[in-house]
């Protein structure tokens, strides 16, 4: 089998990308302040800092730019507020009861679920005879602190929510009601002036951010809040969104919902008559075309860092919002996402280490590997991730996802390239990744090599792809190579796997000589793999689709084990036919 071709004409990228060492996730110091602020919003003193005078009414009514889920709404008619497969009754619903879990409080406290009412009902007399009373009830148990409701974040959605939905739950003939939720909305936005600056960098200190910006345009008087605010979403969004349109966390899902956010928070500015800042439009104009250059050929983005599969029609709808988003992004630079597109194949490869644990608790150990689709068929994938499901999966199964072996790539002795701790975040492993990008008339070729076993096993991991100019092949080498470091543990021979987890509808049969499959798609278009220096094996694997059900799939393994500390594996997938 021939290899990619080592010197294509022209060099597109060099790059080496790293993960801070030694990072353990939130300081001393950012776990201090948490608790000490938790415990300073409970005081008197914090109480009395909340007093002063309610709105008569709201500026304007923003559009609310996600649609609701209408199968909820139909739910909470019928008395159940549903989320995350947990059920609280309306009936005699307690929102602070301790059986609630903290996925359903964030949803239940951050009012989302009127989004949900409102899809379900368009009509606004009907929907706010079932919002209002919820409304009351939610005011009534949580008119003081309580650590969750009152989370910055959680608070900053709900202005949000509270602001693009008012016509359901401000339209009540009751001027005490109305007095109590002005009175609130104007008491949140006092809490945020303190607690939305106090948290750490991440999407929850933009979504707190936004709802308090939000506040000072759509309540009177509120142009300083609004100012303080805008400053700090200014220092803050450069931070979250890599000049390459990555996010800081590299899970999709976070993108998605930044985005999101920021055309949530937008349309306060747009329902004055005013345009958003110009830092909204930039993070935007560059989160939509990197989200865009994730997606495979049937528009769905792949699992990546924690992210669950993003769904066609999300990135559609989020498309057609941001007219700055047209432009594909292709260019991994900064994110360490690289997308290899020929023909109808695409390629979307994963070749940057792991977010820090302070960025993302709930991170992939992938490093190196990658998705692969022809046309509108999904050929290989990663099994799949937690982040965004509607359904919490599983714990064995969501931590399972979790591992580098159900992703598309190299793994030595059954271990993780990046430790998962047992807090459940990232420790040591993946710091460094280098990447070389070529593009030539002779096709697409990437290479890229990671440190993450070079502690435990003294090996890096080199990873060659090579895709030509129609799409219609695909040629890869997968090596182990001696590391700087680790000569002592380079003395033992290591075991090694590379897993290739094929997408659903796939039937895959070994050929006679054990060295390849073929793939013959729902379609019935055929793939044939072909290896050398390893032996391949078809063995089951699973798919958790966008929609969180879990599809029973199979995967290629092609098997190794090192030799005087080196080992490589070359391989290749070509159509038959076109």
């Amino acid at each position: 089998m021939a290899k990619p071709p080592e010197s294509p004409e022209e060099t597109e990228n060099r790059q080496t990308l790293r993960r801070l060492r030694g990072d353990k996730g939130l300081s001393l110091s950012e776990r201090i302040v948490s608790k000490v602020s938790a415990k300073l919003y409970a005081t008197p003193l914090h109480a009395m800092r909340l007093r002063g005078r309610y709105p008569l009414r709201l500026q304007g009514v923003p559009a609310d730019p996600v649609p609701g889920d209408p199968a909820i709404g139909e739910r909470i008619v019928a008395g159940r507020l549903v989320h995350a497969g947990h059920t609280g009754f309306v009936r005699d619903l307690e929102f602070a009861s301790p059986g609630h879990p903290l996925r359903w409080r964030e949803w239940a406290d951050g009012w989302c679920w009127l989004r949900d009412l409102a899809a379900y009902i368009p009509e606004v007399p009907t929907a706010a005879k079932l919002a209002e009373p919820l409304v009351s009830r939610w005011l009534g148990r949580f008119a003081a602190f309580e650590p969750v409701a009152w989370r910055a974040d959680i608070a900053g959605q709900r202005l949000l929510m509270a602001f693009s939905h008012a016509p359901l739950i401000l339209s009540s003939s009751d001027q005490i009601y109305r007095s109590l939720l002005l009175s609130g909305i104007a008491t949140w936005a006092r809490h945020l002036d303190r607690a939305a600056f106090r948290l750490p960098d991440g999407l929850g200190k933009a979504q707190a951010l936004s709802g308090l910006w939000a506040a000072g345009l759509l309540l009177p008087g509120g142009e300083a809040r609004a100012a303080r605010a805008l400053a700090g979403l200014e220092a803050l969004l450069p931070a979250l969104v890599l000049p390459d349109g990555g996010i800081y966390s590299r899970a999709p899902i976070d993108a998605l919902r930044l985005s999101e956010l920021l055309l949530h928070a937008g349309g306060a500015a747009q329902v004055l008559e005013t345009r958003p800042p110009l830092v909204f439009a930039d993070a935007l104009g560059r989160l939509v075309p990197a989200l865009r250059g994730m997606a495979m050929g049937d528009g769905i983005v792949g699992a990546w860092a924690g992210s669950a599969p993003i769904a066609a029609d999300a990135l559609t709808r989020l498309s057609k919002q941001v007219a700055s988003g047209s432009a594909l992004s292709r260019g991994g630079e900064h994110s360490g996402y690289h997308r290899l597109g020929a023909g109808k194949t695409i390629l979307l490869v994963d070749a940057g280490p792991p977010p820090l644990a302070r960025m993302a608790a709930d991170g992939h150990a992938g490093t190196l590997s990658f998705e692969m689709s022809d046309g509108a068929e999904r050929l290989i994938v990663n099994c799949g991730g937690q982040r965004g499901l509607a359904m919490p999966l599983a714990t064995a199964l969501a931590e399972g996802l979790r591992t580098t072996a159900a992703h598309s790539t190299l793994v030595i002795e059954n271990t993780n390239s990046t430790r998962i701790r047992d807090d459940g975040a990232l420790g040591l492993g993946v710091e460094t990744v280098d990447v070389e990008s070529r593009v030539s008339s002779e096709g697409l070729w990437l290479e890229a090599t990671h440190d993450g076993y070079a502690r435990r096993f003294g090996l890096l991991v080199r990873r060659r792809l090579w895709l030509s100019p129609d799409g219609l092949d695909l040629r890869g080498e997968d090596a182990l190579e001696p590391a700087a470091t680790g000569a002592i543990k380079r003395r033992s021979a290591r075991s090694f796997d590379i897993r290739f987890h094929l997408g659903p509808d796939i039937d895959a049969t070994a050929t006679v000589d054990g060295a390849g499959a073929l793939l013959k798609l729902d379609s019935g278009k055929l793939w044939q793999m072909k290896a050398r220096g390893g032996a391949l094996t078809i063995e089951p694997s699973v798919w958790v689709d966008p929609q969180g059900q879990m599809q029973k799939t199979t995967q290629l393994v092609l098997s190794g084990s090192t030799e005087k500390g080196a080992a490589s594996i070359g391989w290749s997938l070509k159509r038959a036919g076109r």
